[in-house]
C-alpha cells in the first residue's frame, strides 16, 4: 500500500473536488451497505462522511463506489 497521498491520481482528485464543492454523494461498500452524506476529509486510508451531523469514516479499501447522490 501507498505510504503518501498521491493528489495526482484522478480517484483523490475527484474526491477533493467533491469536498470543495459540497456535494452529497452515496457511497457503497463492498458489504452493500450504502450512505449518503458530505465528504468532509480523506487521507491515504480512509475518506470521512458527515452524514446528518454524524461521522463515518469508511476505509478506502471497503469501499466498492462513490458518485454524487441523486
Amino acid at each position: 500500500m501507498a505510504t503518501e497521498f498521491d493528489t495526482g491520481l484522478p480517484s483523490i482528485r475527484q474526491v477533493q473536488t467533491f469536498i470543495r464543492d459540497q456535494n452529497t454523494v452515496e457511497i457503497k461498500l463492498l458489504t452493500g451497505d450504502v450512505f449518503t452524506g458530505i465528504v468532509v476529509w480523506q487521507d491515504i486510508h480512509a475518506i470521512c462522511l458527515s452524514i446528518e451531523g454524524e461521522t463515518l469514516l469508511a476505509m478506502r479499501a471497503a469501499l466498492a463506489y462513490i458518485k454524487i447522490a441523486n
